[in-house]
């Protein structure tokens, strides 16, 4: 065993270990949870939603691979071939439109889930199709789907968005965090750091990984090991996963961590999204507050500019240095806020929709419950504006507005907006 020449040296050595043992015993206890949840519970323990997604999907044949190859046709003399995976989601269709329009390769997807109403993100396949991306219909675990697909295609880059999303639905359903988040993403690592040659990966963090922290704006360097939800514990361990995979097997991987994004095709089990529903039908909406009347404020993103973030952190992915799974020198490792630099307090935004919906909202004041959401977010991103010009220029109102008008369009068009 080495001795340190000094006591001091000794004494610095064994406070850091200190300070580690709580993080190192953090990520134990995680782990020990990944191997419970994968290999110890049986299917039956799973949740319907878990089970769904593990459904069988048909794919393959003369026409199926000829679709897949169109999609992914670069059709720009400097474009690259693209995989996108949660195609059908919220930011995951935006984002394939506007690669596609560049003229990228763009391959979607996505497994359909019914974590929320499935006929929206059926609108965005079909509003996908329209602009000639295909969206293959299957599960990021399945790990001969994912082969097949780089079989055909040789993608240059992966846009990995795909993810059980939401903070409270964790507490109803932990089991299907864990199988998307985590195993899903270290499925699609796996098949990636094998292919020759590797794409490089751009992937969806999440502004949760904050968690307790209370300085703000929230920066990269700032501490992550104080989740405050499963969700935000499952997008920590994936950029720990990142880690890993870029420093074994050289996958260059680049993550982004979202700040409240918002604006049309949108999820519907985000605030904004349901308050414009409740507030049409008459019903109270709940507007939290902190302790002492503290406000609640998000650094709500509009899409468009949350695109242009995801474009310029793939345009600046530099390539993988693995080949056959073996790493062959140092690769990219980053991460980025994209956020909008500007907390609004959610009555602010409720405000807004009242104006633009012309319709006075019944509001609930209500305590904010401990179930993984946090009083504030604010982002800091001067790291994204460095590396690639990152500078969202769409405000609240403006964004809101565009929202509303998609909004009424679509469900005045016989879209159900009950669910």
């Amino acid at each position: 065993m080495d001795i340190p020449s000094s006591p001091g040296k000794f004494k610095e050595k064994r406070t850091k270990w200190h300070k580690t043992l709580p993080k190192l015993t953090f990520w134990s206890i995680l782990f020990c949870g990944v191997i419970y949840f994968l290999f110890f519970r049986t299917p039956s323990s799973f949740s319907s939603d878990a089970r769904r997604s593990l459904r069988t999907y048909t794919y393959g044949g003369a026409a199926w691979e000829n679709k897949v190859l169109s999609s992914a046709r670069v059709a720009s003399k400097n474009g690259v071939s693209v995989l996108v995976t949660g195609a059908a989601g919220f930011v995951g269709s935006h984002v394939s439109i506007a690669l596609k329009r560049r003229g990228d390769g763009v391959l979607g997807l996505d497994n359909f889930n019914d974590y929320y109403d499935p006929s929206l993100k059926r609108g965005r396949q079909a509003l996908l199709e329209r602009t000639g991306v295909f969206i293959v219909e299957g599960d990021i675990n399945d790990a001969a789907l994912l082969k097949k697909l780089f079989d055909i295609v040789p993608f240059t880059h992966v846009m990995h968005l795909a993810a059980q999303a939401g903070v409270r639905y964790a507490m109803q359903n932990p089991g299907s965090y864990v199988h998307s988040n985590i195993a899903g993403f270290v499925n699609l690592l796996e098949v990636c750091k094998a292919v020759d040659p590797q794409p490089a990966i751009v992937w969806a963090s999440s502004s949760s990984v904050y968690g307790l922290n209370t300085k703000v704006p929230f920066s990269e360097k700032d501490r992550t090991d104080q989740p405050a939800s499963l969700y935000a514990a499952t997008k920590k361990a994936g950029e720990e996963i990142a880690h890993t995979y870029n420093h074994i097997y050289g996958l260059s991987l680049t993550g982004l961590r979202f700040f409240t994004v918002y604006g049309p095709w949108g999820r519907p089990d985000m605030a904004y999204f349901f308050f414009t529903k409740d507030i049409l039908k008459g019903k109270p909406i709940p507007i939290f507050e902190a302790a002492n009347h503290g406000t609640v404020a998000r650094d709500f993103t509009y899409i468009d500019d949350i695109v242009r973030g995801c474009l310029g952190a793939l345009d600046t992915a530099e390539k993988s240095t693995g080949s056959g799974g073996k790493k062959t020198g140092p690769a990219q490792l980053r991460v980025f806020n994209l956020g909008n630099t500007s907390p609004v307090p959610v009555n602010n935004l409720v405000t807004i929709l009242e104006k633009l919906l012309k319709v006075k909202a019944k509001r609930n004041i209500m305590r904010l419950p401990r179930n993984g959401d946090v009083q504030f977010t604010h982002a800091n991103i001067s790291y994204a504006k460095k590396e690639f010009g990152y500078k969202p220029t769409t405000n609240l109102e403006t964004g809101l507005k565009n929202f509303v008008r998609w909004y009424l369009n679509y469900y005045s068009a016989g879209k159900k907006a009950d669910e």
